[in-house]
């Protein structure tokens, strides 16, 4: 782990995740928070969201075990524990619950539509139900978009210039959320200047690895990761079938490059997390979610990962390496 990955988790560490005896606290004047997020509790990458969370919390006010008490839950991608977590969240009667994602608000929203919901991360919150206007969302749900329909023809750009040889661009998608495949329709669109583009559904691992191994059989292939729950949880086996296959890849989030992967373009996660706090302390004052507009990313990072360029045998652009935010050696 990196010194700056090791710092991060250690100063979220006990922000993130509140000792047992916390939870069995009297309520009182204390405002309890449910929290719920489509990642593994031990996951290491999901701790960093949640310490930017507290850390711009407890800047506002709002200190864990005096006036605040926050409710974990982790469901690792999996649709039963999802919807277990979101009743017994729901069943707290909690001021505030901050859920990650469309998979995650959606079985929230199916059982309240009174309590206040932030999202800190959906991809097209209108397209995927969740709200009916990024203006003025209404009812009881507000938060920030992860990421616009625009970004697709950027990723088959950043890959067709970091590795001009690509004629082929195998698309992962999620066909459980209906973003997945719009976003494929928008790849697909751009696609007649970039060459051949087919969607690769990911429903579990077996799919993804059997449809990577298919797709590199012939010559001039190349991956684009949209973002969904599924493609954070299984994120190692991608990587590694990228690698094993040499398919240059171009990922979503930092988080893939940071671990082995090729290049990344997109938002800023940790800082959606922190503008995600302010909503929940704009609601636990008063305001209403449903007057809180949705909000894009302000904060995009281009990532390239140099050792895995040169074991692709990629020469990365001078032009590419100039816009890079971080560049990992």
């Amino acid at each position: 782990m990196r010194r700056r990955q090791f710092i991060r988790f250690v100063g979220g560490a006990m922000a993130a995740w509140p000792l047992a005896a916390r939870s069995q606290e009297p309520r009182g004047q204390t405002r309890l928070i449910g929290v719920v997020v489509p990642f593994s509790k031990t996951d290491s990458e999901v701790r960093p969201l949640l310490a930017a969370f507290n850390q711009r919390f407890r800047e506002l006010g709002w200190t864990e075990g005096h006036n605040v008490r926050l409710e974990y839950r982790f469901t690792a991608g999996n649709s039963e524990q999802l919807r277990a977590a979101a009743a017994e969240l729901v069943g707290l009667a909690p001021d505030v619950i901050l859920a990650h994602g469309a998979s995650t608000v959606g079985p929230l929203l199916q059982l309240t539509r009174t309590i206040p919901i932030v999202f800190p991360a959906v991809f097209d919150p209108v397209g995927a139900g969740v709200v009916d206007n990024l203006a003025r969302p209404g009812g009881n749900i507000t938060g920030f978009m992860s990421t616009e329909y625009s970004m697709g023809g950027k990723w088959l750009e950043l890959l067709k210039q970091i590795a001009p040889s690509v004629t082929r661009v195998a698309v992962f998608r999620d066909v459980a959320t209906p973003t997945g495949t719009a976003m494929f329709g928008v790849i697909q669109a751009v696609a007649p200047s970039m060459g051949i583009v087919v969607p690769f559904n990911m429903r579990d691992a077996g799919e993804i690895e059997q449809a990577v191994t298919a797709f590199a059989r012939s010559p001039n292939g190349g991956l684009v990761l949209t973002a969904s729950g599924l493609a954070f949880v299984h994120r190692d086996l991608i990587i590694s079938l990228a690698a094993g296959h040499k398919l240059p890849a171009v990922y979503y989030e930092r988080v893939f490059p940071a671990a082995g992967g090729l290049i990344s373009y997109g938002p800023d996660f940790d800082d959606m997390y922190r503008r995600a706090a302010d909503y929940v302390d704009r609601i636990l004052k008063g305001e209403k979610p449903g007057d809180l507009p949705v909000q894009a990313p302000t904060k995009y990072r281009l990532v390239i990962n140099i050792k895995t360029a040169k074991t692709l045998g990629l020469d990365v652009p001078p032009s590419v390496l100039a816009r890079a935010d971080e560049v990992i050696e």
